[in-house]
C-alpha cells in the first residue's frame, strides 16, 4: 500500500475519531472500516491480527456502552465545544501517558471547558460530574476503544 492510500486510511480514521464525539455519527464503525480497508490492501498476517483485535475491542466497547447510561449529553448542557475539548484532552492524554492517559485527559478536557465557561472550580466540577453521568462515560468508552484501534493500526503500519 502506497503513501497516498495510507494517508487516505489515516484520514478516514481521523474522521471516525471525530465522529465518536458527535451524536448519531458512527465514528467507531468508520475507524473499523478504515482498518479493514487497510488490511484488505496489505496481504500480511499482522494486518489481519490488527483487524481481529480491532473487532474484539469494538465489540467489547459496545458491551460496555450497553451497560452504561444512554447518551443524552444535550440534556446535561453539553455542546460541540465541550466535546471538542474532551476529544483533544483524551488524545493528548493518550499520547502523553500511553493508553491510560485518555481517561484523565478526557475528563480534564471537560473540566477545562466548563471552567472556562463557568469560571469557578466548584461549578466546573459539578458540571463534569453531570456530563459524565448523562453520557460522557459512554462517549469515553467508545473514544478509548477507537484510540486503541488507531494505536494498533499505527504500530502495525510502522512495524512493516
Amino acid at each position: 500500500m502506497g503513501v497516498p492510500e495510507l494517508l487516505l486510511v489515516g484520514l478516514v480514521i481521523l474522521l471516525g475519531l471525530g465522529g465518536v464525539l458527535l451524536p448519531g455519527v458512527p465514528g467507531s464503525w468508520l475507524v473499523w472500516a478504515a482498518v479493514l480497508w487497510w488490511a484488505l490492501k496489505v496481504p500480511q498476517p499482522l494486518a489481519w491480527f490488527v483487524v481481529v483485535g480491532a473487532t474484539v475491542v469494538l465489540l467489547l466497547s459496545r458491551a460496555v456502552r450497553w451497560a452504561l447510561p444512554p447518551r443524552r449529553l444535550e440534556a446535561g448542557g453539553s455542546d460541540g465545544r465541550l466535546m471538542a475539548y474532551a476529544g483533544v484532552g483524551a488524545f493528548l492524554g493518550f499520547v502523553l501517558i500511553p493508553v491510560l492517559g485518555a481517561v484523565p485527559g478526557f475528563m480534564g478536557g471537560i473540566y477545562l471547558a466548563e471552567r472556562l465557561r463557568l469560571g469557578r472550580h466548584g461549578e466546573a466540577r459539578a458540571a463534569l460530574r453531570t456530563t459524565m453521568r448523562t453520557g460522557g462515560s459512554s462517549v469515553l468508552a467508545e473514544l478509548f476503544a477507537c484510540l486503541l484501534i488507531t494505536a494498533a493500526w499505527l504500530g502495525a503500519v510502522f512495524a512493516g
